[in-house]
């Protein structure tokens, strides 16, 4: 099952499902992983999760995620892999798997997911979804495990972008409401299958004007963005190994994150600077960048058997964990049977626009998908 029932709450209003690594009152956040199942129940409730109480949202679960929210697949021996809703041989995507398709099952109206390098993006794409990544820093972490990201976002999933902000009406305290700009967009090809790209290509054409933009800083990006996650999750978690608790992808990839040096670090950084210089440059010139949210279909559970194999599905997301910058993922249709996503890249700070120019796409929901 991918959502754990909370105590019962007589909040009446929207039915929202919160990733298990945002600390509620009375509860133990175990981040999907044995290793954390005895530590003490949070003395507070993360501050997202006070927001949505204060809003009478209906805390209605927490969502399963893939052990430590260090992964991409979603599967999870320990707490269960959530089931795609629609597309039950596919991966749900992680980190943020069970939010993902608590929304796509129906069972909630938004959930909350936390996005360190495509965590709600890769999920929202996998199970044909609506998932927000905002600008680093637009919502609080406060009360998050880890405590420090330098990548880390909270951030909402809905089957609409109606509902998207309205979910960030609630957790963002200073959103507002923004009319739909006319849109001129970059189109990124990125390093995305071609047939896919076309595709997609034209989908964009429908509603705007779209201009080639090279992008050449994103497979630099990718790998620093690897960089800093394996350094802080390290950082966060790295004493969980000698506890034997850790399922073995994740213990594997948290060795390997130890051997991670200052001088790796720096030179992370360094490109870290250089790609958010670029994005921020090539934002002066269109709305939006545009580009596939993966760069393949979403693989089988078979196919996704060696998670570090697939953690380049996050190709085309990662990089804009390093720069900070809002990206909204929207489901646009199937490719040879599995989901397709488009990927919404906007400025810095400006996640109601970037939202805004989103909101009259037609989307590709599971309710339009006939004879599952």
């Amino acid at each position: 099952m991918f959502v754990t029932p909370c105590p019962p709450t007589t909040s009446e209003g929207l039915r929202v499902a919160v990733k298990d690594v945002l600390d509620m009152r009375g509860e133990v956040t175990t981040c999907g992983s044995r290793a954390l199942a005895a530590t003490a129940p949070a003395k507070d409730d993360a501050e997202v999760v006070r927001r949505l109480r204060t809003a009478g949202c209906a805390l209605v679960g927490r969502t399963s995620l893939h052990e430590l929210a260090y992964g991409v697949t979603g599967v999870n021996a320990w707490s269960g892999t959530p089931i795609n809703p629609y597309y039950p041989q596919l991966i749900p995507g992680g980190s943020s798997s069970g939010s993902a398709a608590a929304v796509a099952a129906g069972l909630v109206d938004f959930a909350i997911g936390t996005d360190t390098g495509g965590s709600i993006r890769l999920p929202a794409a996998c199970c044909g979804v609506v998932g927000l990544k905002p600008t680093f820093g637009r919502v609080s972490r406060v009360g998050a495990v880890p405590a420090q990201s330098s990548l880390d976002c909270v951030g909402p999933f809905a089957r609409s972008v109606a509902m998207i902000e309205q979910a960030m009406a609630i957790i963002a305290p200073d959103w507002f409401t923004f009319a739909p700009p006319s849109a001129r967009v970059g189109w990124v090809d990125a390093q995305s299958d071609p047939a896919l790209s076309r595709r997609l290509r034209q989908v964009v054409g429908r509603y705007f004007e779209a201009v080639p933009l090279p992008l050449t800083g994103l497979a630099d990006a990718m790998d620093a963005g690897l960089t800093i996650i394996g350094r802080e999750t390290f950082a966060a978690f790295g004493k969980l190994l000698q506890s034997n608790l850790l399922g073995l992808d994740v213990h594997q990839r948290l060795s390997r994150a130890a051997e991670i040096t200052d001088e790796d670090i720096a030179q992370a950084e360094g490109v870290r600077a250089r790609f958010t210089a670029q994005v921020d440059a090539a934002l002066e010139h269109v709305e939006a960048l545009a580009m596939p949210a993966l760069p393949r279909i979403p693989p089988t559970l078979h196919e996704a058997a060696d998670p570090a194999q697939v953690v380049q599905l996050t190709a085309n997301c990662r990089p804009f964990n390093l720069s900070g910058h809002p990206a909204l993922v929207l489901p646009m249709g199937e490719h040879q049977g599995r989901p397709i996503a488009l990927q919404l890249v906007g400025r810095r700070g400006e996640d109601e626009r970037l939202c805004a120019l989103a909101r009259d796409i037609d989307l590709f929901l599971p309710e339009t998908i006939n004879d599952r």
